[in-house]
């Protein structure tokens, strides 16, 4: 299944996933019989690897979720949508979240003025993202942002392009997220053993 890892190769022909749709080696297309812990676990590993987080740190942001109000499995969703590295990749100021996670972490983004180089920040409603004005110049950056307009910029954020500044409006809907095709009621009865 598509993750959409490599950034703008996943959108061409070259996708390993078009190319070869089965596990490497030999016995790569015999039959796997899954099991119903096997199913929650791999799309447990799923929602970590988009999101590349940690065993330790996609735990944290499971529990923090389960705290809050609401469905915990939208509510984790919505918790890793707004990390700052992920409104990075969704404004595309990256082209891949690693990508994305990279930029934040060298410190190119400003958080309501303020330099933020924490990827795991949680960013809010009415907060301001933007480029730093060293930084604008970026080739990398540049080129991430011409190819935005074939990923598209999600309903609850709003980009400048003009002024590399992307807003965002609101939290992000379950409906609203254009995250591959999770299935977070298996993460939560993961968990829930």
């Amino acid at each position: 299944m598509k993750l959409f890892l490599k950034g703008d190769r996943c959108h061409t022909d070259k996708c390993a996933v078009e190319r070869r749709n089965y596990a490497p080696g030999q016995h790569g297309q015999g039959r796997i019989k899954a099991t119903n812990y096997g199913t929650q676990l791999r799309e447990k590993q799923r929602v970590k690897r988009t999101y590349g987080l940690l065993e330790a740190q996609f735990r944290a942001y499971f529990e923090m979720a389960d705290r809050m109000k609401g469905v915990t499995g939208e509510t984790l969703l919505i918790l890793l949508e707004r990390r700052l590295d992920s409104i990075v990749y969704r404004l595309g100021f990256g082209s891949s979240r690693s990508e994305a996670r990279m930029l934040v972490r060298q410190g190119h983004f400003l958080v309501n003025g303020r330099k933020v180089n924490i990827p795991s920040f949680l960013v809010r409603p009415r907060d301001v993202v933007e480029l730093r004005e060293k930084s604008q110049k970026v080739s990398r950056i540049n080129d991430s942002l011409d190819g935005v307009m074939r990923r598209g910029v999600p309903s609850w954020l709003e980009l400048d392009r003009g002024a590399f500044k992307g807003t965002v409006k609101t939290l992000p809907v379950r409906e609203e997220m254009t995250t591959p095709s999770f299935q977070e009621h298996l993460i939560v009865e993961l968990y829930s053993k």
